[in-house]
Formats: structure tokens, C-alpha cells, sequence
């Protein structure tokens, strides 16, 4: 018997409690639960059980209701424009061209709109660096702008004013302002607001812009000159990451994303991938990808990168104590077989494990290669000790006036405390905060910025890459924007519009008005013209690398428990948490929703007794607590917690987050005038308890041939044996299960639309999932109806851990499997069977087969039985137990008119009672055909795309007509037949239309 690899979702199906076999076969917790009251979202909610007649109540309802709906014709009422804009066409989207950037999250754009309003964020492909796909923040940024609880006005000490008293008194009290004028700011990669700035600066004796960032990337930035490398990815044939998930929130994320995987799609043509080793503490999305992954203490870190050091200098170095030997010598064997086509990267902000990780780089030969030194990065650009400097300065009362930019400190900031007794000192605070949040609660005047999509704006994310962000609504409320504010406080009558056009007009070739308009047009401009003015003087003050080895690791906790302070793909540093689409999508790794939470390893959870949903209380060095839910997390280090920032709110301006989650920026410390985000804690269990609502816990793959992967190696010996494929036994001998059926078999004729998934690919960054929720109007149900597994994504990206088992029916190669298993992620939607079980069951043909392979729903045929969703073996399908809009209860920006601004009219919101799934955008599908068809021609491969397509970063998923020789998916499908290409559950013989790719590891 040989060694098979072993997959399983969580912990719980792991150990196979009987509890948990039980239940495997449930879809949802319980028999039913109905109970409305679970219709809250708050954080205490549990789920409810329900009686057999409870249920005859609620389908008898169902039925009567479904039935008198589908019989009323709804009332609309069409009111023509009496002068009809000229860029406005009823029916018809237009698309802009903008940039999105928050906090180190930087996507060039295409937004669409509909009759003025922005329904959907798409990638430009005219972008160098971000030419496909978009950041989940990115995607879900459209609703930010409809948010309610934005200021609709200034204020002035908490009450709503008139912009004319608030320009008055400001500009009055600048005139007679003593002590030193600062703006406070996140990284700003506006040229134009940066020029604006230092001339605004430049009316005072004493000023200063401090540029702080809440995931502070401080220490790289001064190891390397004063900007962030320019690292990259797709020319590495080896990638060593030691706490830095750069592909999911380090730097710059969506165009490292795009990076690492153009090395590693493999295909006939290319048989070769690089190898990736990560050293980490958690289990990070860019950890959950790498070939090797090696857990790590924080505090084991510097003498990691001082023993990488020694190794490749050639000073001699061995694996640090407690550190997976092999690993570390495998990765230096291929660092050093590979210079020049090699790459290290830290997370860390130990200005001297950045110095260490550059002087690595340097004797690898990645200058010009893997780093492009004439190309920097910047998205981030704060300064840890210049911050540091300017809360002592508030705090001495040497500041006379500060106005806050995108900064938050009296949350975001281990030292929030100072920055709070320090504001009492200031004579002037202004803050250009959205909201009130906790510093512009403190403040005398706020000034609310507009939303990006309401701004004009320019940004340099990458020397030589410029970009634009254009309006494509009118200001909703009576905001302004910031940079409009500090033009009419310094007495000028310009536009930042016209600013921005007197920045670009020295780099203009030809007449300055045709070459504006391309670049609004096109969103970009690449031709390695830089305008944005860095400061490089933020530099470690040139630290040796013998130096260096001897700082290294001084903060480094010396005993007991470390904690990790990490931030989520989600909401980043805590600027979107508001954002009920980004609450509800769940982390890529735990897949939990609605909050963070303490993250453990098994084997400490099980000495101090502890089980998911415990409240945990961490106490620091300084004394402070925090308290959140336990959750057991594979791959977390031993000895090590680790919990997300931005939460813990309790801000009656971001209702959709308040109450929920623990604030986790105490643990960051202040060491040497830098910011390390992990400190040394005690940990102890209370009595209280707060289930954790999380995602794809709904079944068991029964170690069914779900996902594939192999190894390089055995791909590179033989493509061909690397997938496992079913067969079934006849007469005349094994045979595929599609070629013994009682179907009759459908005949396409035009098209047969069809999807490839490149498992290789995916990162799991759930990008994919945001975008399907947006273009198809899904709702958010709230965390207790998570808990209650009746979230509706049609998209879900199922993330499995596996390990080998051998065939003592052992783990013999670990302890635990858990404590440091293999990820792999498998986006799972509706596979559009050919033969579909859902169709055969349904008894009113609600649902049923298009004539181009397209699994559809008639949504008021339905009657909600349920029985398609029972047959259906890959539970895609999602029912709709509540009116998600309207309702009081699921009260997530849809219950105003200014929040149903966002849905999008080109799909309906499906009613109470009916079931709904993936519909391979159908809309998007007879859009492209129509537009086709008025050409008289067929629709051209890559005209039509499905929303999940399009915004994937890494190209992982090609949709397209089967029918089309020259199509994408049909060129992919004739290549990767025997070789990679497999269906999920094909012993079935459903015959999907969506086709997975096996993954590959390169394996040392």
C-alpha cells in the first residue's frame, strides 16, 4: 500500500470525534433551525433548533407565499429624462477609468456605472502592475461610497456646521498659530498631494508632514535608502519569506500576486516553477502557498536571518536551535545554486534583520535582477521614530495646529495614550476623517474627505507608474476633499483638478490637452516619468551587516507565550471594517467571519483545556488585557499566539463593526524608536464563551477524490500520471464513468460555455468571491446566520489541509498532523453539470439546462423545496430562508435608498423562498451576445467573462466557449486532457463544465 495524501477542512474532521461523524452528513447544524431571533448579528448570537411542525409552518408559508408572489405582476413606474444627459444611456454601463489605493492596497480600475451610479470595480488592463484582477478591498470599496454613516457635513466640537464658518475659523485660527503646524498621515502616493502639501507647509515658520503607517513597513524602508525595493517575484527561481505574506497584505500585494505565479503556471510548454521556502509564526495566505513552510517563533526570527546571512556570505551558518534543519539547509543550497535568480523578503521591522535580509539580497546578486533598485515601491513609506518624535512633541506642547489624513492614532498606535493626552495640548485639530473615529472624536474641527470615487486624484504606486482617480459620481453628501480644503485654507481659488493638471503639465508631450485626455481616458501613464517626491533620508543611518548581526532580535521576547499582531486581507489596518461585504467574506485561512480571535495551536489549546469559541484573556508586560475567542488554528508556531488588528471599535459610526472583536494594537511595543508587532503574554481561560461564525463547515469530503495535487518531479517524469482519474468496471473493462450512462447526452449547437480552474494558480485570496457577491446582488446575512451555515455565496474558495498518511495508517513524519500541515485551495461553485442531478429532482422545473450548457434557475418558479440542493453533491446551491432587504434584522447598508444604490439592475433580488445559485454571470453572457449580435458576428473569445474571472489577481480561472476552437479554455482543455485536467466527484457522472487543473508542489 502505498503513501496518499489525507485532506481535511478542519480540526474537527481531523480527529473524527464521534460528535462530529454524527452530524457530517447535516448541512447545517441542526435539523433546522428557524427561529428568526437568530436574525441578529450580534456577537453573543447562538443557533436554535426547531421542531418537525415548525417546519411543516414555515414550508406551508413558503409554498402559499411563493405561490400568490409569482401570480402579482410588479408595479414599476418608468419616468423619462427631461434632458437626458449626453453620457447617459438607460440600460447601458459606463466604464472610468480610476485608482484605488488604501493603506498599502494599491489597483488601477475600471468602474462601472449605471445611470450615474458605481456598481462595480474591475481591473485595467491597460495597468503595467495591476493589468488582471483587483484586491478584495479593492472590489468591495463600490459600497464604501454609499455607506450612511459618513459625515454628511463638517463639524465643528461634534455638531454639524456650514463649510463657510468652518473655512473662517480655521483660516483665522492658522493666521495666529504658535508652536509647530504638522499633518499627520498615513502614506500618501499622490505626487500632486504631496506638492500640495509642502506649499501648504511652507506659509508656516515650523511644519512638518509625519507619515506614519498602522502595519508599519519602517525598518525596510531605512534598511533600503528610503523606499520599499522593487522587488521582483516572476524573475525568482527560489523565494525565501520570512514573516512577510506578501501575497496577501505586505507592501504591495495584487501586483506581487500577479508576480509569484507567472513562475509558477506550469503547462506543456513549461515544465518548470520556482520554489518558494516561508518561515513564519502564523499560517499566513502566503505561507497556506509555499512549496515549504517552517513555523517559527517571532523571537527566533533575527537569528533565522543572521544564520542566512553567515550562510550565504560564506561565513558559516547552521539552522538556529528549535528551526527545521532540513529545511534550512535545502533553502540555502538553493539560494546559493541560484544567484541572481533569488529572492529573500521580511516582514520584520528590526531595522537590523532588514539590514541583514538587504545585505542577503546583495550577495545574491538580486540588485538587477529579482530587485529592480531603479524601480522602488511606494506604498509605503512611514517613519516609526519621526512619529515616535511627534507625540513627544504634542505631549510637551510644542504643537500649536495638526490636521489627520487618512491617520487614526488614537486607535492605531501602541502608544494611543500619549497621542491622546497629547491632542489636549494642541491649540488647532482638524481631522479629514469620513467618520467620526476615535481621533476625530477628539478634534475641534472635522472635515469630511470625499469617498475616491468622488475625487480627483493622482498616484505613483511604482517609480515610473502613474495613475489617475477620476470622479465618476457627484459628491453624495456635503463633503470635500481634503486637498480642495487645504487649497481654500492657503487663500487660492484653484481646483485640485487644475493642480493636478499643472503637476502633469511638465512631463506632457505634445498639446497638453490631448495628452490629459488619454491619460484620464486610459487611467494610466507609464513612461517612466517619476513626479512623486520621497523622502530618502529615512535610512538606518548605514548599519553594517556585522552590526547588524549583533542588534539583531534585541526586542525579542526572552520567555513565556508570543503574541503576533497581524493584519487581515479583509479590512487591512481597520479602514474598511465597516464593510459588511468584506466582514462576511471570511478569512482565507480559518474561513472566520465577523471578528477576530485568538489563534492557537492544538497542542496549547489542549494543555490549557481550551476548545473553539473559549474567551481567552491575554495580559501584556504592561498589564493591559484583551479578550477574544479562542480558535485552533494548524500551522500556528508552538509557543505563539496570534490575532488581527482593527477591531475592538465601539463607534456608533461604524455600526456594522461595533462590539465586535478585541483591539489588538496594545500588543504592539515601541523598541529602539521602531514598532515591533508582537510582544511576550500570559494567556488564561475564562468562563465566557462567543461562537465563531465560520465558512465551508458545512460537510465532509468522506475522503472522496475532491482535490489533486502531485509533485514537479513526478509531472516533470510523467505529465500524465500525476491526476488520478476514476474508472468504473465493465464488460469490456475499466471505463470512464461518463462513457456508461442512462443520460441522454445534450447536442450544442451555438456555444458551450464552459470554466477552467488552475488550482496552481489560486492563491485564495477570495477575490473571486467579493466580485461574484457584488455582480449578483448576493446579501449578507450576519454572523448568526453564518453560525446557522446559511451564508449565501454563490463562490465559496475551499481551503483544505492535508498531510500524508502512510500505510501504517499512521502520520509517521510528524508529531501532529496539524501542528504544520500542507493548504491548498479549490474555488467551488456550481460545476453546470451535463448531467445535472438538481434538474431531475425539482418537481416545477425551476431549475433546468440551457441550450448552452448553462445550469439556470427560473427563480419564480421555484417553491422552495429544497430537493435540488439535497441532490446536489457539491452543495452549491443556497436558499434563501429570510428577506435579506427591507428586514430590520439583516440591516447591512441594503435598507436605505442610498445603500441599494450599489445593486446592480441586470440581476434581480431574489425573494424568501426560492433557491439561488451560480449562474456563470448569464447576464453578462447575453450582454456579450447581444453586442455581438448587432455587429453580426460571434462573440469573440474574451469578450465575455464572468465577474469571478476578471477579478482574480493571478489568472486562475479562463472561461469561454467550449464550441470555439480558438478559445482560451478550449485551447487549456485540449492541452492539459490526461494530464492535469480532472472534474471534482467524477465518479458521479454529473459531467460538469467547469474543469480543475492538479496542483503541483515543487518539492525540495
Amino acid at each position: 500500500m502505498q503513501d496518499r495524501i489525507k485532506y481535511w477542512k478542519g480540526i474537527e474532521e481531523l480527529e473524527n470525534t464521534p460528535e462530529f461523524a454524527k452530524h457530517a452528513h447535516n448541512e447545517f447544524p441542526e435539523f433546522l433551525p428557524i427561529n428568526e431571533a437568530n436574525g441578529d448579528a450580534g456577537a453573543s448570537a447562538e443557533p436554535t433548533t426547531a421542531k418537525r411542525r415548525d417546519f411543516l409552518k414555515l414550508l406551508g408559508f413558503g409554498l402559499a407565499a411563493a405561490t400568490l408572489a409569482s401570480c402579482e405582476a410588479p408595479v414599476r413606474k418608468a419616468i423619462p429624462y427631461l434632458n437626458k444627459p449626453v453620457d447617459v444611456e438607460p440600460g447601458v454601463a459606463n466604464w472610468y477609468a480610476t485608482t484605488h489605493y488604501s493603506h498599502g492596497d494599491y489597483n488601477s480600475v475600471l468602474v462601472k456605472t449605471r445611470e450615474g451610479r458605481p456598481i462595480k470595480i474591475e481591473p485595467n488592463p491597460s495597468s503595467a502592475i495591476t493589468p488582471v484582477g483587483t484586491s478584495p478591498r479593492a472590489q468591495a470599496s463600490v459600497l464604501n461610497v454609499y455607506d450612511n454613516n459618513r459625515l454628511r457635513t463638517p463639524l465643528i466640537k461634534g455638531k454639524e456646521a456650514e463649510w463657510a464658518q468652518v473655512d473662517r475659523e480655521i483660516t483665522s485660527a492658522l493666521r495666529n498659530v504658535t508652536g509647530k503646524v504638522a499633518i499627520v498621515s498615513s502614506t500618501v502616493i499622490s505626487p500632486s498631494t504631496k506638492r500640495l502639501i509642502n506649499e501648504f507647509g511652507s506659509r508656516f515658520g515650523n511644519f512638518e508632514h509625519v507619515v506614519y503607517d498602522a502595519n508599519s513597513a519602517s525598518a525596510l524602508i531605512g534598511a533600503n535608502g528610503g523606499v520599499v525595493p522593487g522587488y521582483d517575484f516572476s524573475k525568482a527561481n527560489i523565494i525565501v519569506g520570512v514573516n512577510a505574506d506578501f501575497l496577501g497584505s505586505w507592501i504591495a500585494p495584487t501586483p506581487f500576486s500577479r508576480q509569484y505565479i507567472q513562475n509558477r503556471k506550469v503547462s506543456a510548454e513549461n515544465r518548470n516553477m520556482s520554489r518558494h521556502y516561508q518561515f513564519e509564526t502564523r499560517l499566513s495566505l502566503t505561507g497556506a502557498n509555499a512549496d515549504m513552510r517552517v513555523p517559527i517563533k517571532p523571537s527566533q526570527e533575527a537569528a533565522l536571518v543572521v544564520a542566512l546571512y553567515n550562510s550565504i556570505s560564506g561565513q558559516g551558518g547552521a539552522a538556529p536551535a528549535n528551526v527545521d534543519k532540513k529545511a534550512f539547509d535545502n533553502a540555502v543550497r538553493d539560494l546559493r545554486a541560484n544567484r541572481g535568480k533569488a529572492l529573500v523578503v521580511s516582514g520584520s521591522n528590526d531595522p537590523a534583520v532588514q539590514t541583514l535580509v538587504t545585505a542577503i539580497n546583495q550577495a545574491l546578486g538580486a540588485e538587477g535582477t529579482t530587485i529592480d533598485t531603479a524601480s522602488p515601491y511606494f506604498t509605503k513609506q512611514g517613519n516609526d521614530a519621526q512619529m515616535l518624535r511627534f507625540i513627544q512633541e504634542m505631549n510637551a506642547g510644542t504643537v500649536g495646529a495638526v490636521f489627520f489624513y487618512n491617520a487614526n492614532p488614537a486607535y492605531e498606535h501602541p502608544l494611543a495614550e500619549q497621542v491622546v493626552n497629547g491632542l489636549k495640548k494642541v491649540a488647532l485639530k482638524v481631522s479629514f476623517a469620513e467618520r467620526v473615529d476615535e481621533t476625530a472624536a477628539l478634534v475641534d474641527y472635522v472635515t469630511p474627505d470625499n469617498n475616491y470615487l468622488e475625487s480627483w486624484n493622482d498616484y505613483e504606486p511604482k517609480r515610473g507608474v502613474l495613475s489617475l482617480g477620476q470622479p465618476v459620481i457627484s459628491p453624495i453628501f456635503k463633503t470635500r476633499q481634503m486637498q480642495d480644503s487645504l487649497l481654500a485654507w492657503s487663500g487660492s481659488n484653484t481646483t485640485f483638478y487644475d493642480y493636478i493638471r499643472s503637476t502633469w503639465s511638465g512631463i506632457a508631450t505634445g498639446d497638453f490637452n490631448t495628452f490629459w485626455e488619454k491619460a484620464v481616458h486610459d487611467g494610466v501613464l507609464q513612461n517612466g516619468t517619476s513626479l512623486l517626491a520621497v523622502n530618502t533620508t529615512a535610512t538606518t543611518g548605514g548599519m553594517t551587516p556585522a552590526a547588524a548581526a549583533s542588534a539583531a532580535g534585541r526586542g525579542a521576547a526572552t520567555q513565556g507565550i508570543e503574541a503576533v499582531v497581524y493584519e487581515k486581507i479583509q479590512i487591512g489596518p481597520g479602514y474598511d471594517a465597516n464593510n459588511p461585504w468584506l466582514q462576511e467574506m471570511g478569512d482565507p485561512i480559518s474561513k472566520a467571519t465577523w471578528g477576530n480571535y485568538v489563534a492557537m495551536p492544538r497542542k496549547m489549546a489542549e494543555e490549557m483545556n481550551i476548545v473553539q469559541g473559549n474567551i481567552v484573556r491575554l495580559t501584556l508586560a504592561n498589564g493591559k488585557t484583551i479578550e477574544a475567542p479562542a480558535l485552533v488554528q494548524p500551522g500556528q508556531a508552538q509557543g505563539t499566539v496570534s490575532i488581527a488588528m482593527g477591531y475592538g471599535r465601539d463607534l456608533e459610526s461604524m455600526p456594522v463593526v461595533k462590539g465586535i472583536g478585541a483591539n489588538a494594537f496594545p500588543i504592539a511595543r515601541v523598541v529602539d524608536n521602531s514598532i515591533l508587532f508582537s510582544g511576550p503574554v500570559q494567556i488564561a481561560k475564562t468562563d465566557a464563551t462567543n461562537p465563531i461564525a465560520q465558512l465551508q463547515t458545512h460537510h465532509t469530503i468522506m475522503d472522496r477524490i475532491v482535490v489533486q495535487e502531485n509533485t514537479l518531479a513526478k509531472y516533470q517524469e510523467n505529465p500524465k500520471e500525476v491526476t488520478e482519474y476514476v474508472r468504473q468496471a465493465t464488460h469490456d473493462g475499466p471505463a470512464k464513468p461518463a462513457n456508461i450512462s442512462l443520460w441522454d447526452d445534450y447536442e450544442y449547437k451555438n456555444h458551450h460555455w464552459g470554466m477552467v480552474i488552475d488550482l496552481n494558480s489560486c492563491i485564495g485570496c477570495g477575490a473571486c468571491t467579493l466580485s461574484c457577491n457584488i455582480e449578483n446582488n448576493i446579501p449578507v446575512v450576519g454572523k448568526a446566520e453564518v453560525l446557522n451555515r446559511r451564508e449565501m455565496h454563490w463562490l465559496r474558495i475551499d481551503r483544505y489541509y492535508s498531510a500524508v498518511e502512510h500505510e501504517e495508517g499512521d502520520y509517521a513524519t510528524m508529531e501532529d498532523p496539524a501542528e504544520n500541515p500542507s493548504v491548498i485551495f479549490q474555488p467551488m461553485l456550481c460545476q453546470h453539470c451535463n448531467h445535472a442531478p438538481c434538474e431531475t429532482v425539482c418537481p416545477v422545473a425551476a431549475t433546468m439546462h440551457s441550450s448552452e450548457g448553462i445550469n439556470q434557475m427560473a427563480y419564480n418558479r421555484c417553491v422552495g423545496t429544497r430537493y435540488c440542493a439535497n441532490n446536489c453533491p457539491y452543495k452549491v446551491r443556497r436558499f434563501n430562508w429570510f428577506n435579506y432587504v427591507n428586514n430590520d434584522k439583516f440591516d447591512f447598508h441594503m435598507n436605505n435608498d442610498l445603500g441599494k444604490m450599489v445593486l446592480n439592475p441586470d440581476v434581480t433580488v431574489r425573494s424568501r423562498g426560492v433557491m439561488e445559485k451560480c449562474s456563470f454571470c448569464v447576464q453578462r453572457v447575453q450582454l456579450g451576445k447581444l453586442e455581438a449580435k448587432r455587429e453580426n458576428r460571434r462573440p469573440k473569445d474574451g469578450e465575455i467573462v464572468t465577474a469571478c474571472a476578471q477579478s482574480c489577481p493571478t489568472d486562475a480561472i479562463t472561461f469561454g466557449d467550449m464550441l470555439d476552437p480558438e478559445s482560451r479554455v478550449s485551447k487549456i482543455l485540449a492541452r492539459e486532457k490526461g494530464e492535469r485536467a480532472f472534474h471534482v466527484l467524477e465518479e458521479l457522472n454529473t459531467q460538469p463544465n467547469v474543469t480543475y487543473l492538479t496542483k503541483i508542489r515543487n518539492l525540495a
